[in-house]
Formats: C-alpha cells, structure tokens, sequence
C-alpha cells in the first residue's frame, strides 16, 4: 500500500514541507507540498531527502565497548541503558555534577532537544549543555539580544519578495538556502527589488545584483560602519524612529569618524563610489531587508558583525515592519528550536536567564526537583577544553559530529579521546562515534512525530512515515527511559505531543501553541495565547528591552593574516549539494553524484604563478595541519584568496581552521585563516 504523509526537510533552516511516499515500510520517494514557504518547490537536496534513510549503514543497535581500542559489540537497551546510568552515576558521585556535559543537536526535533536539556539539569544537575549553534549563529543570539533583547529573525521569508532593498552579506543563499534564494530572485526579477550582495566571492548571487561589494574576507564590521557614516552624514537616517524607539544613537554617531569612505576602500577593498552608492540605495529605501547567514556570524568579530547590522536597520528605521529587519538564515533544520528549547548554558527554555532567581524557582516547580544549577555552564568550546583537561569525564552527545565539525579538529579528536566516558546517539556511524563507549541507534526525521522550528520562527509538525529500522528509537524516548534508571520520574511521557504540552507550559513564546493548532502551516512564536495568530514580524510596538540599543563597534582585522609562508586567506563555506559534516547527504546518490570530493577555489593569477593545473590536485597547509585537494581555478576568488568547503573528512577543512573564538558569544572563527598552496608531489 502507498501512503502519502507530509513533513518537513531535515536540511536547511527554511522549514520547506515535503511528503513522503511509503510503500509498506520504504520510503519511495519525495515530493513538495504545495503550500508552505516553499510553495511547491524544493531544492535538490530536499528532493533527495529520502535517500539517506534506507543507507545500509544506520545504526540499529545499541553498541558498547569497555574501552577504545575494543570492538564495540550489540546489546540491548537495557544493558545499554544500565551502562550509561551507572557511570553517570559514578561520575556524579565522583565529580559532581560538574564533571558531566550533554550536546544537543539543531538536527534533532523540539521535543528531543526540550528532554536533553531537562534532562542534563534536572537528572544530572548539570549546567554544562550546549549545540552547534554555538557553532554558527551564537554570534547573532548575542548581539541581537543586545541591541533588541530578541536573538532571532525579526521577519518573514514571503515579505523579501516586497521589500525595496535587500542586502545579503555573508550568505550564498541561492545555495546554502535555494528556496530563500528563490525569493529573493523573485523579488529583483518580478517587483524590481534592488539587491545589494557583499561577499568576497562572485556567487551566483552576485549575477543579480545592483551592487557587489567585493570586499576583502574579514572586513565586514568596517563595511557595515562604512555604509552607516555616509546613511548618517548625508542625512538618510530616520530621526523620528531614532527618537522614539532607540537609545545611544549619539554615541555611535560619533564612533563613526574613522569610516568615511576613502578610509573603509583602503581597509576593505571596495571602491569609495560603491560604498557611497550602496549606502544611498540602503538608506534612501522605506522598505529595506537584509539578509545574513555564517559568513558574518563564524568569526572572532561576529557579535559586533551583528550589531553593526542591527545598528544599520535601526538607524534607517527598518525594524518592527514588514519587509525589513534582520533576516539571520539558520544553517540547519532546527538550530531556531534546539535554542529556544534552551539548549544553551546561560539560559531556560524559553531565553529565561539559568540566573534569574524567578525563573530557577519556577522550572524548580515546574520541573519537581531542587538540583537545577544556578550557574551558567561551559560553552561548546569549554566542554571540549574542559574534557581535554579531564575536567569532564562523562559527556552525551545527541546528533552532533565535532570530530569533523569544530575548528582545530586535530584539538577536538584528541579532547574525544580524551574523556573517561562518551556516548554518541545518532542514525550513523560518524567520525565522533569512533571515541564513544556507548553508540545510541536514533530515528531518522522520517522516523518519528515531533516539530521543528524553521528560521523564521515558524514552529511545523515532522509526521512519521515508517518505523525505525531495528532498536532504533527516537531520543526523546531514550533520554525518558535514562532518566527512570536515574531515579527521575520528571520524564514519563507517552508520545512527543505531551512533550509538547509541556513546552508550551514553559516556554513562553510557545505558550499558544498545540499540535492541532499547528496544523499543516505552523505557526511563529511569539504566539502567547491560545486565540492568537503568530507573529510574522518582530518589534512592531516596542523592542523586548523597551528601547532598541546602538552599540558602536570598531574593526578589528581576523586573528589570522596570510604572510611569506602562509600567504593565502583560505575562506570555508557550504555547496548546494552537500551538507554539513555530509553523514546524511554522502548516503545519497543523487547528491553524491553531484559532488563527491572536496576541490579548492585559486584565482587564474595565482594558478598561474604556482603552476597549479586546473584539475591537479594540491596540498594546502596551515600551522594546525594539511589537506589534499583538487583545485578548481576559477575568478569565482580574488587573487590571494582560496576556497574549501567544509562537508568531506577526507579532506577536512577543520584541520586548517583556528582555535579563535569571539569573546561574548565563544563563536569560533571558522570561516577565515592563514594557509599555503603547494603541488601535490
């Protein structure tokens, strides 16, 4: 029998409904929905989302071994299960509860990410709980919070097509996000929108745009400032929005000396004229949106990359309308959820600061149990460094590949090595299940009922098409049935949507919401009440803080500069048709064909020089490690510039990258450093 059951796509964060078509228990196929942001339409990676599910290489069974080095070998949940509550238990007894760290995951549901993190608290009384969007967007948590008192995009995907001015910096949207892309397309070709796109590289993007800003890797605070001295000198700035909704407008006016345009065409690369242009198009526009993914947020300087932007929005008083705003693009399907589940060392479900006392008093009742923390816990970053240290000694990682993910892998690996006691819970095995003790068979998306919550703060329901194959269960399940061997009766549900009640009870954005009210379209926090539509943009009346804040920042240049031995600024990036660390899209045929190595972007100019070949391949070498790779030459970079995506671990750009990390929001700098490019021999 073939039965049709509609979901959502477990790549990008758009939140593009799909469905699934099963026959018995395979899946067959995928097709869009016709509704939905994506309106009928997917990428291909959303088209081939159902080939990865049936790749023989799942897990379908729990997997332990008494030390690494030993072959793991199938057991059950229970003595699974048993293993890990009783060197959990050790490790409190032993450590406290300092000694023990969980890792959430952006690509697991609400419902799963919710029971982690209840679970590390409330069981374990740990405050050590962290994501990759530490990874990716703690940059814009951060600074949005700052100037807004709100982390998250402030409209919706449909309003781009009716905005007069898009600026995308710092994305490659028609390929790390194809239907938003669409959109913006859309807009420029059908509604004569003028698009504004910074970025080192000539994306495809680029082919649309009124304006390319080309400027030089790492130099987007000083652009940024740039286009907001010239908005500001010559008058452009919306006074009465100034006046009435915002503070410290002033004292950023005059941090801005240092960035007229001659001096910001000296630092970045960009012409003076182009600054000039962009910022009259920018700041001449009633209705102006900009658009920002990793290539602002994956840096030392990615909160005050973002507050540049935030200052730039609500200097020309684009914010709290439709149409404008701040538009981040979560990088993966539910980074936007795992963080409003609290999947986050400073705060609750929810955004309620770990140290408000009100709010420990009422998860504390809410949660029936006096061990919550009431310190804020490590940062990914921290958890690594502090299991390296053997300051952690017990870590549960759900759904997350830092062996090939962090920055400086060589650092992280050793760090996994490292630990006394690790379990891995995920639906392959990866290069992190190599260190694990315990190896936990998950549910894939397809595999389970729960929610996602896309990058416009749309919460969607993912429906369950087929079982999972063998033991394999949903995480939320495993993490109840841990904590019962934990002695903990707080997490005895029956199904996702009674974790889902429960969110709504705590977490407040999420108050107005249920399962049957979510339907087939979703709907966007803030949604406080059960009479009310969601919030399709943010800050209309008033910021959460009251008053939106100007924050100056200065330029700083990357932590990292080429020199005579490294004299290339090696950039990192995504493909259209790979994703992330690739455990899903590697089992996927169509994807793999498409792309299956990773290559190297080099300037014709600099090939030359080197006698580099289009084709040949290279080594390219940092001060942390080496990688070969074939070379793509290409104008795509300027010259002293190179190109790697991040996706293939047999040549992990991770072991080029640093160990440098924005101070405020421990991000670290993953997208820029120092390498040279040398013939293979």
């Amino acid at each position: 029998m073939i039965r049709d059951v509609e979901t959502i796509c477990p790549f990008c964060g758009a939140g593009c409904r799909l469905v699934l078509r099963a026959r018995e228990e395979d899946l067959v196929s995928v097709y869009p929905a016709s509704h939905g942001v994506n309106e009928g339409k997917l990428c291909i990676k959303g088209w081939s989302a159902h080939e990865f599910v049936h790749h023989p290489a799942r897990l379908t069974h729990p997997l332990v071994r008494e030390c690494r080095g030993d072959d793991f070998r199938e057991t059950s949940w229970d003595e699974a299960l048993d293993v890990i509550a009783e060197r959990l238990k050790d490790t409190l007894g032993n450590g406290g509860s300092d000694a023990a760290a969980f890792i959430g995951s952006a690509k697991c549901t609400n419902e799963d990410n919710y029971a982690l993190q209840k679970f590390a608290r409330a069981v374990a009384g740990s405050p050590h709980i962290d994501h990759c969007a530490r990874l990716c967007h703690a940059s814009t948590v951060a600074g949005l919070m700052e100037s807004f008192g709100s982390g998250a995009m402030t409209g919706s995907i449909e309003e781009l097509e009716d905005a007069d001015v898009i600026f995308v910096i710092g994305s490659n949207t028609t390929e790390q996000h194809p239907l938003v892309g669409r959109r913006i397309l859309r807009a420029v070709r059908e509604k004569d929108s003028a698009l504004i796109v910074a970025d080192p590289r000539r994306i495809d993007l680029t082919g649309f745009a009124r304006i390319h800003l080309r400027h030089r890797p790492g130099t987007d605070t000083a652009l940024i400032n740039g286009l907001l001295h010239v908005i500001i000198a010559e008058g452009m700035e919306d006074r009465a929005f100034i006046e009435e909704r915002t503070e410290g407008f002033e004292e950023l006016a005059r941090s801005l000396g240092d960035y007229a345009p001659r001096h910001v065409a000296a630092v970045t690369g960009v012409p003076a004229d182009a600054v000039i242009e962009a910022a009259r198009l920018f700041g001449k526009a009633k209705r102006a949106a900009i658009v920002y993914a990793m290539g602002i947020t994956q840096h030392v300087a990615g909160t005050d990359n973002v507050l540049a932007l935030a200052n730039l929005v609500m200097a020309t008083g684009n914010v709290g309308k439709r149409s404008a705003g701040l538009n981040p693009l979560r990088g993966q399907n539910n980074v936007q959820g795992a963080c409003d589940m609290g999947v986050l060392p400073d705060v609750y479900p929810g955004y309620r600061s770990i140290g408000d006392d009100g709010a420990h008093r009422f998860f504390s009742g809410a949660w029936g149990t006096d061990r919550l923390p009431r310190s804020t816990g490590r940062t990914l970053r921290e958890i690594i460094d502090a299991a390296l240290e053997g300051t952690v000694s017990f870590m549960y990682l759900m759904g997350e590949n830092p062996a090939l993910s962090d920055p400086d892998i060589t650092h992280t690996r050793r760090a996994l090595e490292a630990v006394r006691f690790l379990v891995v819970h995920d639906i392959f095995p990866t290069e992190t299940t190599a260190f694990a003790h315990v190896i936990l068979p998950a549910a894939s998306y397809a595999e389970k009922d729960g929610t996602f919550t896309s990058t416009e703060r749309r919460v969607q329901r993912i429906r369950k098409a087929i079982e999972p194959p063998g033991l394999a269960r949903p995480e939320w399940q495993v993490l109840g049935a841990l904590a019962r061997c934990m002695n903990y009766g707080g997490m005895n549900w029956e199904g996702p949507d009674e974790i889902f009640r429960e969110i709504a009870q705590v977490t407040q954005p999420y108050r107005g919401m249920s399962y049957d009210r979510l339907g087939d379209e979703g709907l966007q926090w803030p949604c406080p009440a059960k009479d009310h539509p969601g919030t399709p943009f943010l800050h209309q009346e008033s910021f959460p803080r009251g008053r939106g804040r100007f924050v100056p920042v200065r330029y700083e240049p990357p932590p990292e500069l080429p020199d005579e031995e490294y004299p290339f600024m090696l950039m990192t990036g995504r493909s259209l048709f790979q994703y992330h660390t690739g455990t899903m899209t590697r089992k996927s045929p169509t994807l793999q064909a498409q792309l299956d190595e990773a290559f190297l972007e080099m300037n014709p100019d600099d090939a030359a020089r080197l006698d580099v070949a289009d084709g040949g391949r290279v080594a390219v070498t940092s001060r942390r490690g080496r990688i070969t790779v074939r070379t793509r030459v290409t104008e795509r970079v300027s010259q002293g510039m190179v190109f790697i995506p991040i996706h293939f671990a047999e040549a992990a750009a991770n072991t080029l990258t640093l160990r440098a990390f924005d101070p405020r929001a421990h991000i670290p700098e993953l997208k820029l450093c120092a390498v040279k490019v040398e013939i293979e021999r």
